[in-house]
């Protein structure tokens, strides 16, 4: 095991984490900030962008699960 596959399977942890956090925010489980005034911006523009958000973090979720699962199992000698 080399550190650029180290470091490289953290990249893809902490994009899959990205779309993981990105689709709870598009479905309103997590809450931008304490500031009302902040919160009212950010749950407007959650409505007004919802689908895309949804839609586009749950090809990224998808995309980077593949990405890990095939990462991993390079790692552990069962590919290339």
């Amino acid at each position: 095991m080399q550190v650029m596959d180290i470091l490289g399977l953290l990249a893809e942890l902490l994009f899959l984490a990205g779309g993981v956090y990105l689709y709870l925010f598009s479905i309103g489980k997590i809450k931008a900030s304490q500031d009302p005034a902040v919160q009212a911006k950010a749950d407007e523009f959650r409505l007004q962008n919802n689908w895309w958000l949804r839609l586009l973090s749950l090809a990224l979720i998808a995309i980077m699960s593949v990405n890990v699962f095939l990462h991993v199992s390079q790692m552990m000698g069962g590919g290339g």
